[in-house]
């Protein structure tokens, strides 16, 4: 069960990815990468980021990517939270899946 306090974070978390991708894939035109969710660990050293990318083909590479650059992006959310936050967590990125899973379960539904 999430705290208040893991729910609270998690929001400023994925509030704030969200812009750090909007402004990294605004220079790529023809890929947009969201996020989903966050889940913040109960000790919040580590936050699980589930990202939404399309085009969908272009997922894995992007996503390798983004892990790569892991570090940046951490540093970049650590300029933009370092008042809200005394100690920003390990990011760990994952591909939201639930649209393809949604969309797979309408199809065996209408057959």
């Amino acid at each position: 069960m999430e705290t208040t306090r893991q729910a609270k974070i998690s929001r400023l978390l994925q509030k704030e990815l969200s812009e750090i991708f909007r402004q990294q894939t605004a220079k790529t035109h023809g890929v947009i990468v969201s996020v989903s969710a966050v889940r913040t660990s109960p000790d919040l050293s580590v936050a699980k980021a589930y990202l939404s990318i399309f085009p969908g083909d272009k997922a894995p590479e992007i996503l390798e990517s983004i892990k790569a650059s892991a570090k940046t992006v951490r540093y970049e959310l650590a300029q933009k939270v370092r008042f809200q936050l005394r100690k920003v967590p390990e990011l760990q990125f994952y591909i939201d899946d639930s649209l393809d899973y949604i969309e797979n379960i309408d199809s065996l539904l209408e057959k």
